[in-house]
């Protein structure tokens, strides 16, 4: 087996002891990746940038310059991207219950 599929079986094994509540969760490393395409998600969204930024509360200069690459998202609002890109819709309900 390849170092890669070792790692991939190691890692859904941690996660299980993890979901079982097995194991201490504050010990999992999170990979956030560096290079976000911000474009892309709001594209999949079908948004424009006006209704991204306001649904999500990002200024809208800097979702602009960050999908024309003059600034790159860091720390969390890399991490909100991800999500926002994986489960807008969850992200769509915790934001509704702070608006209402």
């Amino acid at each position: 087996m390849s170092k890669l599929g070792k790692r991939l079986i190691q890692a859904a094994k941690e996660a299980r002891a993890i979901a079982r509540g097995k194991a201490d969760p504050s010990t999992c490393r999170v990979h956030v990746p560096i290079d976000i395409d911000v474009k892309a998600i709001r594209t999949r969204l079908r948004l424009t940038q006006t209704e991204f930024a306001h649904r999500f509360g990002i200024p809208p200069g800097t979702l602009r310059d960050c999908e024309q690459h003059r600034r790159r998202p860091e720390g969390p609002a890399r991490v909100l991207l991800v999500v926002i890109d994986k489960e807008p819709e969850a992200v769509n309900r915790a934001l509704a219950r702070e608006l209402a």
